[in-house]
């Protein structure tokens, strides 16, 4: 497998097939997490949300529904507490909203690892990460900064982090992430206090 993520045949087809594994008991559990949600306050369970692909490219990313309805359109770090339902809460400790970006994998606008997508808003994020080529990635699930505890508020340092990540990129590190995620390792994109 070669040794360039950007590129790697290796990546994708990992991406396909652990996507496809992973695919019924996603549906299951998605199922009954919509259904949690539903019963909440009888809105839409999912969330959909404009986002920053591969080479700047706007995707569809699709959630769990974590927010109460009206919290609008804003990165996570800058939501409160307040805003998360009391199965958001839940859904988000346990990394189960992100089950439904498996359909964003499977379509090839993501990938399971990878520097996460960020929002067209985050215009400062996006130049940083064009300057240090982090851009050419597939956005990931799952990434560096999600394990290490970063959130999108310090762009620069998240930038820099995703290129650390580019230049030190391995098959065998992105299992290592996969894991640490798997095991709870990180608080990913976290709402303030």
């Amino acid at each position: 497998m070669q040794n360039d993520p950007v590129n790697s045949i290796g990546k994708r087809l990992f991406d396909l097939v652990l996507a496809l594994l992973l695919a019924l008991p996603a549906v299951a559990a998605c199922t009954v997490a919509a259904l949690l949600i539903w019963l909440d306050d009888r809105a839409n369970p999912f969330f959909v949300q404009l986002r920053l692909g591969r080479d700047g490219r706007p995707f569809r990313l699709v959630k769990l529904r974590t927010m109460r309805i009206g919290t609008g359109d804003r990165p996570s770090h800058e939501t409160t507490h307040g805003s998360i339902t009391r199965t958001g809460a839940l859904l988000r400790r346990t990394k189960l909203d992100e089950l439904p970006q498996l359909w964003n994998v499977l379509r090839g606008e993501m990938s399971f690892v990878g520097p996460r997508p960020g929002l067209p808003s985050q215009t400062t994020l996006a130049n940083e990460r064009h300057r240090h080529g982090v851009d050419r990635l597939s956005p990931g699930i799952t990434g560096v900064s999600q394990v290490q505890g970063l959130d999108m508020s310090t762009p620069e340092r998240l930038a820099e982090t995703d290129a650390d990540y580019l230049r030190k990129w391995s098959f065998t590190r992105d299992l290592h992430l996969l894991a640490r995620t798997a095991v709870g390792g990180g608080r990913g994109d976290a709402a303030s206090r």
